[in-house]
């Protein structure tokens, strides 16, 4: 599910995640970023991918990984089995993205999700002047083809998350290899975004 290119979101994750934390990765991709966590955080991994092929690639780094399909659940895992799970650059493309965000703060005491945003003021500005469907580093296909199928802004994220019972702990903003300043407008300056959340306490 993921693409290769300069990964800082993969730096700020892993800065996030504490040593020595048990982690679940959904939509795991090639195994890349539990492979750094791995590495750099000691960290025990599992990853959930439903692409054969990459799960061939985790096969050969040595990450522990299972063939998965996120929209039917994480019916085998308990509540709060694991520190951390991750959902990066996923959201989009699942088709019940409301499903799986709820699925995961049940799973994980804290869930770090990450996505592109297209609230982003080039996407704003090129879907305005051109009429066509924005393309950007960080959503490179056309219409046609693209895996993206809820595409979603920050503001919609943070409209969400209150309503279904998810406490956001920490927010971060990221436009190409900067950090964006959360006060600073960053649904217009932000081209993606992290955020660390839980379910909120009842």
């Amino acid at each position: 599910m993921r693409r290769g290119r300069n990964r800082i979101d993969y730096e700020v994750i892993a800065d996030l995640v504490e040593d020595g934390s048990r982690v679940l990765d959904l939509g795991c991709g090639d195994g890349e970023l539990l492979d750094l966590l791995a590495r750099e955080k000691h960290v025990t991994g599992q990853g959930i991918e439903i692409d054969e092929g990459n799960i061939t690639r985790c096969t050969a780094r040595g990450v522990n990984v299972i063939h998965g399909n996120l929209d039917e659940g994480l019916a085998d895992y308990s509540a709060g089995s694991f520190d951390y799970v991750v959902l990066n650059q996923t959201l989009q493309v699942v088709m019940k993205p409301d499903y799986v965000l709820k699925e995961m703060v049940r799973v994980g005491k804290k869930g770090i999700v990450g996505f592109p945003n297209f609230g982003f003021l080039r996407v704003r500005l090129q879907l305005m002047f051109t009429g066509l469907m924005p393309t950007t580093p960080e959503l490179p296909y056309k219409w046609y083809n693209t895996p993206n199928i809820h595409l979603l802004t920050i503001k919609d994220f943070e409209r969400f998350c209150p309503d279904k019972g998810i406490e956001v702990i920490k927010r971060i903003f990221i436009s190409g290899s900067r950090m964006v300043n959360p006060y600073l407008f960053p649904n217009f300056l932000a081209k993606s975004a992290i955020y660390v959340i839980k379910q909120k306490d009842h």
